[in-house]
């Protein structure tokens, strides 16, 4: 390294072009990197689904899961399985280990699921793989509704659609409230039967003339002639007016018993915004695309169609990730300016306005080269790459003012300004070195963090790794030569001396001389922290609660309602709440129980999606939650559930509680006695559960042997009956005005599908003559079975649930544990606790495991540096000392430990607060050298060292000061915010940080020094017995 130093100074106008160029490279990086307010997360989950209309749910565990399971639970990587049985469908939902390769694991899912297709139903649709991803969750929410027809405003929809995916940044468009377009037969039932048609025969004769004949062509030498059969249906018309029956000569037409029409599915729900029934457009990016560019596109398109389909057309933004993104990366950016501009202030008074240039350089120096490294990688600029920028720029200019500092004093002893600099990057490089890698050893196992949360922060170690190795470029090459160039010059009247205050010197003087007292004083502090905080019973949190932008009402109902019945109590709760003060846009949309596949409760009937104002204009959102809870529930006829906006890592409502077993009456048991225990102890809101829902369904008892004698099939039997309910699907047709096929699907006039139809519906026979139902079956009412779930192979229901504003998810399931321990819950049953609970334990073992790595890493680190265990040992006792400082801030400030921001703060204050003894030990060995004795040399170090080592830390402490207090500083503007939700992501981090150091520092400067002389000490006392013997 000394060489390398060398050969800089020898070639200062290279060095300099060098530093121009990486400046213009990281300027340039700066506007290109992709940006966006949360990092994209690829989450290692997908779902396989299997639709079959009309299949119950016992059918579809058996004949649709079971085999999916049993070859997708032979998946390379599978970390759980959970799935649905469902009327209507079966799905299964497929979560892998972290770190798996998503593309693989869909490959090997494909595959199982192709391997399991021969043992599906053959009336089943094919199985739908879906890949999930947070980075596939809409980046713009659009809203468009006014007094326009629905099939115009759905066909604007649809090519508003095929204009945005045409844009190179957007992946693809959903169109919530689009319904799926048909052509639809509605037959009267008594002309069917008067007329003597089989539906069986007419579904084959519509299919028979609905085809494409590819006749070829006759070449008979004399030339070819092409040979062409009309065969598809090409209108309306075509189908009306084709023949389904000859009789007495004459032919019955579909006109004649039916009436045709395009139309739209039968409605499960309805969307509204603000009130108005509204067809929403939600945009979706592309991976690395920048979402700002994206949306300002996306925004153009639709604000141009909407006039277009008519002038009383209005467009709603609900959700506008741009926004946030810029409104985040602003209030950090200005953060970072701040920070920044702190630490210039706090170098300038101490060192000078020369020095201070220095410093200022380094900063944006290590910045740019970071960011230009980031963006090779292919990272985007996000929140936790700008924090992380606010968490290193007191960091990276501890090198820095170490050099300068040794430069200072070389030059009041008499050295020339280039020679000065030239030493101090030679003198302090395996110093500055060394601390820096003992840094980056703590923030190098956070790499592996496994989970989502490790997905979500492992921008943190990768932006301070890259941004710290760039600082040892800025400390020992760059600033050294520019500081030859423009640092201060010599000076022969300057006073040479070890500045510290007189009160410091005082209490060091003790400290050298008496170091077992300040030993036992140090630890006696440490102990009354640790034992103050455990006293204290402030608990653990998982994430830091950040004040949401949206909240969501979740509309519960138990029973068989209508579609129209379940919009009236959804729309029944939006009217409660659309004068609630605060919120800005409504999005409320009504669906059928389960409907939602996995990711909604079982009973929820819908949902009403609240945005709120800017957080500068209303109240707290814990606030408006617990006014809109007030208002819901005085309603009739529904239960209410409101879940704020998720930030972060971890899961909507933190806690989750699987009861699995064999038998569905004692899981569901089970489940009934944790609900009323859990009302029992208090404290939990919001809980939703997976028990079945009581309702009836029919159940139409055959007597085989009498339908065997009026020649009546099960299948004939089945096709009545579905055209009575959801109608058959025929054929298909392809219009000239549409890209898609609609359809044909056959079903009985509305007026004609009823109960009172059913039991009085007549089935066609053999012979074409038609028998009343009553004749051979019995309609029955029978109780209707739940949904079945199953995780891991074996049936299961869950509860989920919120708490109550100001209390700890961790300290509730600590007392429902207790709960269960005291009582066992009656059955053969399995209570798994999940949420927040399993997150705070994966990310405890991680945190652990990544702590314990650093430390044996910083121990070598520390062996090579100084070739002696009791001076590593010195240098590691900075790590406790901090650690107390961050239990006795978290006891003064009254917070509980954040497992995620606070444990990586502890990881992170290890590698920043050996830096301090790194440098002072290296000090202090110096001076032994000289031949000064322990006691001496360890006074000399602390005099010498006190200005940097206060100056690195002040650095670092002022550069996080405005995050620990909510801070958002406003340079152009000049304002400060106070409580910014950008701002709350980092308070328990650098609070952490900037507690521990300081606690760290003030101690350090005593125990270090006394360490050192106790050490010596033994020393000396150990080498006069081996003498003696």
């Amino acid at each position: 390294m000394i060489r390398i130093i060398e050969a800089a100074f020898s070639r200062t106008s290279a060095v300099l072009v060098a530093m121009v160029m990486l400046f213009v490279i990281g300027i340039s990086s700066y506007f290109s990197i992709p940006k966006e307010a949360k990092p994209d997360i690829d989450i290692p989950v997908a779902y396989v689904s299997v639709p079959y209309d009309g299949i119950s749910p016992e059918d579809a565990e058996r004949l649709l899961v079971k085999p999916l399971e049993k070859q997708l639970r032979s998946v390379e990587g599978l970390d759980k399985m959970t799935s649905v049985s469902a009327e209507g469908y079966g799905s299964i939902s497929l979560e892998f280990a972290a770190g798996e390769n998503i593309d693989n694991a869909i490959a090997d899912v494909r595959k199982a699921v192709d391997d399991a297709k021969p043992d599906l139903p053959p009336d089943a649709d094919d199985p739908k793989i879906v890949e999930v991803s947070l980075s596939l969750f809409p980046v713009l929410t659009a809203a468009l509704y006014g007094p326009v027809p629905e099939r115009e405003m759905v066909q604007a929809a649809r090519k508003i659609k095929d204009r945005l995916e045409a844009l190179p940044g957007i992946l693809e468009v959903d169109i919530a409230g689009d319904r799926k377009e048909i052509l639809e037969i509605l037959v009267d039932a008594s002309a069917m039967e008067s007329y003597g048609l089989d539906p069986a025969a007419v579904i084959q004769l519509v299919r028979s003339n609905n085809q494409l004949v590819t006749a070829g062509a006759i070449d008979d030498g004399g030339g070819r002639l092409v040979v062409k059969v009309p065969g598809v249906l090409e209108s309306v018309d075509d189908l009306i007016n084709m023949p389904i029956k000859a009789k007495n000569g004459n032919s019955i037409r579909f006109g004649d018993v039916a009436v045709v029409r395009r139309t739209f599915q039968q409605a499960q729900g309805w969307s509204r915004v603000n009130g108005e029934k509204a067809i929403v457009l939600e945009v979706r990016k592309r991976v690395g695309s920048n979402v700002i560019e994206a949306v300002e596109a996306a925004r153009a398109i639709i604000d141009a169609a909407a006039p277009q389909i008519s002038p009383e057309v209005k467009v709603s933004y609900l959700f506008d990730d741009s926004k946030e993104v810029r409104r985040m990366l602003s209030d950090l950016g200005n953060n970072v300016g701040a920070a920044v501009i702190i630490v210039m202030v706090v170098v300038l008074a101490t060192l000078g306005l020369r020095n201070a240039t220095l410093v200022g350089l380094a900063i944006p120096g290590s910045f740019f080269v970071g960011i230009t490294a980031l963006n090779m990688l292919g990272i985007t600029m996000n929140i936790v790459v700008l924090f992380s920028l606010i968490l290193v720029a007191g960091m990276l200019v501890d090198g820095v003012v170490v050099t300068t500092e040794y430069a200072d004093r070389q030059i009041a002893m008499g050295a020339n300004r280039r020679d000065a600099y030239k030493k101090g990057a030679q003198r302090m490089a395996w110093p500055i070195i060394s601390s820096t890698i003992t840094t980056l050893m703590v923030f190098m196992p956070l790499l592996f963090w496994p989970g989502i949360v490790g997905q979500f922060m492992q921008y943190l170690p990768m932006t301070v790794i890259a941004v710290l190795t760039a600082s040892l470029l800025m400390a020992l090459i760059f600033v050294p030569v520019l500081g030859g160039l423009i640092g201060k010059r010599q000076n022969f009247q300057m006073a040479v001396s070890a500045t510290a205050p007189r009160f410091y010197r005082a209490v060091l003087k003790f400290a050298v001389r008496r170091p077992a007292i300040v030993m036992i004083a140090v630890i006696g502090c440490m102990g009354a922290s640790f034992f103050g905080y455990a006293s204290a019973g402030l608990g653990v949190s998982f994430f830091p609660d950040i004040e949401p932008d949206q909240a969501q009402v979740q509309v519960l109902a138990r029973g068989d309602l209508s579609a129209k019945e379940r919009d009236a109590l959804v729309k029944a709760a939006e009217d409660s709440i659309l004068t609630q003060q605060g919120i800005r846009d409504f999005y409320g949309k009504s669906f059928r129980s389960g409907g939602s596949g996995n990711q909604a409760p079982r009973d929820s009937i819908g949902t009403i999606r609240t945005v709120f104002a800017d957080w500068q204009n209303r109240e707290k959102a814990a606030v408006l939650i617990d006014q809109m809870r007030e208002r819901v529930t005085a309603l009739s006829g529904a239960q209410f559930s409101i879940q704020k906006q998720q930030q972060g890592p971890g899961s909507a409502q933190p806690i989750r509680i699987d009861i699995v077993g064999a038998s569905l009456i004692e899981i569901g048991n089970a489940t009934s006695e944790i609900v009323s225990r859990m009302r029992d102890i208090g404290g939990f809101v919001d809980v939703s559960d997976s028990r079945p829902l009581p309702g009836t369904e029919w159940s139409l008892v055959t007597d085989r042997d009498a339908a065997s004698r009026h020649g009546v099939s099960i299948s004939g039997l089945g096709m009545m009956i579905k055209m009575l309910t959801r109608g058959m699907r025929i054929s298909d047709y392809r219009p000239d005005d549409s890209e898609d096929e609609l359809d044909v699907v056959m079903r009985f006039m509305g007026d004609q599908r009823n109960l009172d139809r059913l039991k009085e519906l007549r089935v066609p026979t053999n012979d074409g003559s038609y028998v009343p139902l009553s004749v051979f079956a019995n309609l029955e009412p029978r109780v209707k079975g739940g949904n079945i779930e199953r995780k891991d192979g074996q049936r299961y229901m869950y509860i989920q649930s919120s708490v109550e504003t100001g209390r700890l998810p961790a300290d509730l399931i600590s007392k429902l544990r207790q709960s269960l321990v005291e009582k066992p819950i009656v059955g053969d049953v399995d209570v798994q606790f999940g949420g927040e609970d399993e997150d705070i334990a994966e990310t405890r073992a991680f945190l652990g495991k990544a702590f314990g790595i650093s430390m044996l890493l910083m121990v070598i680190v520390l062996m090579i540096q100084f070739n002696s265990g009791w001076q590593a040992i010195v240098t590691m006792s900075a790590i406790i000392l901090s650690t107390g400082g961050v239990f006795l801030g978290l006891w003064i400030s009254d917070r509980p430990f954040g497992i995620v921001m606070s444990g990586l703060g502890v990881i992170a204050l290890a590698g920043i607060v050996v830096n301090n003894n790194i440098v002072l030990i290296d000090t202090f060995n110096e001076y032994r050298k000289r031949g000064y004795g322990a006691g001496h040399a360890a006074f000399r170090s602390g005099l010498v060292r006190f200005r940097p080592v206060i100056l690195t830390a002040i650095t670092t402490i002022l550069g996080l000061i405005p995050m620990v207090f909510e801070m958002t500083i406003l340079l152009v503007e000049r304002k400060i915010l106070f409580g910014a939700p950008s701002s709350q992501w980092w308070t328990q981090l650098s609070s952490t940080i900037a507690g521990g150091l300081t606690f760290a520092t003030i101690l350090t400067l005593l125990a270090t020094p006394a360490m050192l002389v106790l050490g010596s000490f033994v020393a000396m006392k150990l080498r006069g017995r081996t003498a003696a013997t």
